[in-house]
């Protein structure tokens, strides 16, 4: 059946461009004060896919979100575990607090794994958004064709439940990074690692409170990947997104942000509570 246009409309943003940072060989944005918010972005993720999570966290929250070299770093470290020691490295070069929140997006949602299972003392809560690390369908089943427009078009537009979001720019943007040779041979040997690297037999390692929060149209990591990720970490509590895609964050920022502050701010002495608000669709 095709897919309709959403009910729910993006928020418009109240800035026009985040803030990015330069400090020992990272890009960054770094914005507000307090507990630390670290978020990853994906595979073809920007800084700008976290706008709305920036906006409504850092009057109260320090946001950090680094540029992942996922298009320029050395082709033998581009993989899942080099973007996870890049990470490690950030983390330690910015001297961040002995812990934080870890969201990701996508492969960012799989680096966070990673990392936390690597760091387990660092990360205090882990928030999961379409992560890869069980299974992902990133290109529809196909790798990118260099030089042809609609075929970008058409998979940027998979992302979103309502594919009129993949504005032109955000296309252009895709297609300007599968038009080049490097960043292309670096985005497949990324992808390839992802789904290579499969989690599940580590998961219940994972020793931290996680959300899932999820698009119920997602068709890139399907709800049944979620409902995967809900049984094998010991402390998940899923929440799915209705009429939204493999980007919540950007597709349904309200209720993502909603959600998140929940999340966050949930009482300790009542987490039972927590899940029976959330384990329904919104």
């Amino acid at each position: 059946m095709p897919r309709r246009a959403s009910i729910y409309h993006p928020v418009v943003s109240k800035h026009v461009e985040l803030r990015r940072q330069h400090q020992h060989g990272f890009e960054y944005v770094d914005e507000g004060q307090g507990p630390v918010l670290l978020l990853l972005h994906g595979l073809f993720g920007a800084l700008s896919n976290w706008q709305q999570v920036v906006e409504e966290f850092s009057s109260r929250y320090r946001v950090i979100i680094p540029v992942l070299p996922v298009y320029d770093m050395p082709l033998l470290q581009a993989t899942v575990p080099g973007l996870q020691a890049y990470v490690e490295n950030f983390v330690e070069k910015l001297a961040l607090p002995p812990t934080f929140t870890l969201l990701g997006n996508s492969l960012g949602g799989h680096i966070a794994l990673v990392y936390t299972l690597h760091n387990p003392g660092r990360v205090s809560q882990l928030i999961l958004t379409g992560s890869s690390g069980l299974f992902e369908d990133g290109m529809g089943g196909s790798f990118p064709k260099r030089g042809d427009y609609n075929f970008v078009r058409e998979r940027v537009g998979y992302t979103f439940y309502d594919p009129t979001i993949a504005t032109a720019e955000l296309v252009d943007e895709v297609f300007a990074v599968t038009n080049s040779n490097a960043k292309c041979l670096r985005m497949i040997s990324i992808a390839r690692s992802a789904q290579r690297h499969n989690l599940a037999r580590e998961l219940h390692r994972v020793a931290v409170p996680v959300l899932l929060l999820w698009g119920l149209n997602d068709t890139i990591t399907p709800p049944s990947v979620a409902h995967d990720f809900a049984r094998l970490l010991p402390q998940a509590t899923l929440c799915f997104l209705d009429h939204c895609g493999h980007a919540p964050m950007m597709e349904r920022p309200l209720a993502f942000n909603r959600y998140l502050k929940q999340f966050l701010e949930r009482s300790v002495s009542a987490p039972s509570n927590w899940a029976a608000a959330t384990a329904v669709s919104a």
